[in-house]
């Protein structure tokens, strides 16, 4: 604190929160497949040209190209590769994964590596903040909707393939659709913001879609979870859904389930300054101020329901959260509830920090 040596009137510029949270980054996708040659250890890129150098310009007998290809078509701006060999289990491969910052996994082979899409999305289980995009086999339509190993909140499913147009090194082909989707996801993020639907949205950088679906079909195919991609006269090829594969109705919308991850990791990360903090009052009240700061901005922004914010949200750290045994522990608990853009109530949910009074075990 600066001393003052004399009588006047002196200004201390202070800033109005010290522990601010940012949002995470939604966007980055880690795409894992079969090319002809390049490196298995995963590798950042930021365009298709990156790619071609790193991983060849043939398209080999995989998918990933393709894939990748798409995803900046489409408005993606960085992800990573896994190039992985079919001969290793998919579970194994994606441990090469877990230390990245990826919010979006898609293996546009994952109808060809055996156990490749249950692998994703247990994945993305484990690791929270990650969703999988997966594609139904080419043929036929899923009509009793995603197999019940492919069940999660924490997945997606689209039907059908998409037509890519003939060019030097292949003439018209169906490829998978979910590097179109990821892209698709990142520019609704970018234009928009994670809380929107990523759909009907323009499929873009394709010829055409694989099988035609109609209105009838879409819409039995969309109640069982299964997100279409349709042909509109006059608006051209879009996505027709915005699905989990889940069915627990609090958790069936894509857009829903990926704002959550975006606010509990953003908070989980915006907080971690709190660990080895003495558990009391004090922190408390700038943990229950940063937080509320940060939702009142997504409020603001529009990601959330009601007129006034005590109407869109609640954060509450204090003796109504922890028990005695928790502050003694040294768990600090924060509870917040948010309403969605959606006819819903409240979801809560639970984040916990370590503080400088747990009891830990130096042994």
């Amino acid at each position: 604190m600066p001393e003052y040596t004399f009588p006047g009137v002196y200004v201390e510029e202070s800033g109005s929160n010290p522990h601010p949270i940012a949002g995470v980054s939604t966007s980055t996708a880690a795409f894992i497949g079969i090319a002809g040659s390049g490196p298995f250890a995963p590798t950042l890129i930021a365009s298709w040209t990156e790619y071609q150098a790193a991983f060849g310009s043939s398209h080999g007998t995989g998918f990933l190209g393709h894939a990748v290809q798409g995803f900046f078509a489409n408005g993606g701006t960085r992800c990573y590769i896994l190039r992985v060999e079919e001969t290793v289990e998919p579970a194994v491969s994606l441990q090469a994964l877990e230390s990245l910052d990826v919010s979006i996994v898609c293996s546009p082979d994952g109808n060809a590596i055996a156990g490749m899409s249950a692998a994703l999305i247990e994945h993305c289980e484990r690791m929270r903040y990650r969703l999988a995009v997966l594609d139904a086999p080419q043929a036929p339509a899923p009509v009793d909707g995603p197999p019940v190993a492919l069940r999660s909140s924490y997945a997606a499913y689209y039907y059908p393939w998409v037509r890519l147009a003939e060019c030097a090194e292949h003439g018209a082909i169906a490829a998978p659709a979910c590097g179109h989707i990821a892209g698709t996801y990142a520019r609704t993020d970018r234009e928009q913001g994670v809380w929107h639907a990523p759909a009907g949205k323009p499929i873009l950088g394709i010829a055409g879609l694989d099988q035609s679906v109609t209105e009838k079909q879409g819409e039995a195919l969309n109640s069982l979870g299964v997100n279409t991609l349709r042909n509109f006269p006059g608006r051209g090829n879009l996505v027709w859904g915005a699905r989990t594969t889940s069915q627990d109705p609090d958790w069936k919308y894509v857009n829903i389930q990926r704002y959550f991850i975006y606010l509990e990791h953003s908070i989980d990360n915006g907080t971690q300054w709190a660990v080895f903090e003495p558990n009391g009052e004090p922190l408390w009240n700038a943990v229950r101020r940063s937080v509320s700061d940060f939702v009142f901005n997504e409020w603001s922004n529009g990601a959330l329901q009601g007129s006034k914010p005590e109407q869109a949200f609640f954060v509450r750290c204090d003796r109504t959260t922890m028990t005695q045994d928790d502050i003694d522990n040294g768990r600090l608990i924060v509870e917040i509830g948010v309403a969605p853009v959606r006819p819903a109530e409240f979801v809560i949910f639970r984040i916990g920090q370590w503080t400088a009074d747990a009891k830990r075990d130096c042994s």
